[in-house]
């Protein structure tokens, strides 16, 4: 499988998997920087930047975001109150 660049360090590290045990959403974690966020598939459309299907929503603990892994560039959504996202 091929890896994506980071939204977290930059890094082409960013790799997902899916294993219902954890979450029955998407798990994407970095090999560099150990970042993980989650993405619920069915939340996808296309790109502001590039204009291609390739962007998906991202949540981890802080934030959740529009990610495109066609250009990489993300747009915050929201911010979770005091660093507190609920999964």
């Amino acid at each position: 499988m091929a890896t994506q660049i980071c939204p977290n360090c930059k890094v082409d590290s960013f790799n997902w998997k899916v294993d219902e045990e954890e979450s029955p959403l998407t798990i994407w974690d970095c090999g560099n920087c150990n970042y993980r966020a989650f993405e619920n598939e069915s939340d996808e459309q296309n790109c502001s930047k590039c204009g291609k299907k390739t962007e998906s929503k991202l949540k981890d603990d802080k934030k959740e975001y529009w990610w495109c892994s066609n250009c990489n560039t993300t747009e915050i959504i929201k911010t979770a109150p005091n660093n507190v996202y609920k999964k």
